[in-house]
Order: structure tokens, then sequence, then C-alpha cells
């Protein structure tokens, strides 16, 4: 049972697909992540969420970046090693006009070129919005 304080928190992991024992890494940690979304995955998860170090084989990588992070396209390459076949990458943007923000252009153009296909949108947070990333042969199989 959810605790009236936790739905908020419950509804993020939801939005994001992410379900129990899946294996979770974060990357581009700041001072300025959503403490909330985090929280509420490793709940989801039941462990830590693994940082950019980790060298396991991931089912979900939550990538948060910002405007000032640097090149997507390569970024998005180096992340997509690890993950799963069936794998997903969630880039965390901050939202319009949230320091940081990320013209969603920009992210249409990086993800084909770093051979990936946006498939979802979600609020993740007060501050933060979602962008699903799939390589596209998973998102052929889901169909």
């Amino acid at each position: 049972m959810v605790a009236a304080g936790d739905a908020g928190k419950v509804g993020v992991a939801d939005r994001l697909g992410i379900e129990p024992d899946m294996v979770v890494q974060e990357i581009g940690w700041d001072e300025d992540v959503d403490d909330d979304v985090r929280a509420a995955i490793e709940e989801r998860i039941g462990s830590d969420l693994l940082d950019e170090e980790s060298d396991e084989v991931v089912d979900v990588v939550l990538l948060w970046w910002r405007e000032s992070d640097g090149d997507l396209v390569d970024t998005l390459m180096d992340v997509t090693g690890p993950l799963a076949e069936d794998g997903v990458i969630w880039v965390l943007t901050p939202k319009t006009g949230r320091p940081g923000y990320v013209e969603p252009s920009d992210i249409a153009e990086a993800v084909p070129t770093a051979g990936l296909a946006q498939t979802l949108n979600a609020s993740v947070g007060e501050d933060w919005a979602g962008i699903k990333l799939v390589s596209p042969k998973s998102a052929k199989t889901k169909r």
C-alpha cells in the first residue's frame, strides 16, 4: 500500500516504466537533479542507482542532461554501451524556462544520429521532463 505522501513518487517510476529488480544507471548527476525522482526509482527497483563508473549491463539509463553538458550525440553513443538489448534511455532535461533548458529540437536532431529512436515524453518532476529513447530494433519488436 502506498502512503499518501508517496503517491507522486511512485507515479514517476510508473511513468518511466521502471519495474522492481531492474538495473538502472544514472549519468549526469549534479546538485540540481530531482532527489524525489531518484528516491522513487530506487524504492521501485529495491536497490541503489548505478553510477557512471559501473560496467554492469543495465535495463535503464537515466541521463540528466543540461544545455551546457556538451555533445549529446557522443554521450548517447557512450551510454548505449552497457544497455541491455531491450533497454531504454531516459534523457531528463530541465523544463522550459528552467536553468539548463534544452531545446527539444536539439534532442530530436541528436537521437537518430546516435542510432536511437524517440518514443515517449513524460513529466518527471516539477523541474524535469523526460524523453524515452530506444534502439530502433527494440522499438520495432514492441509493436
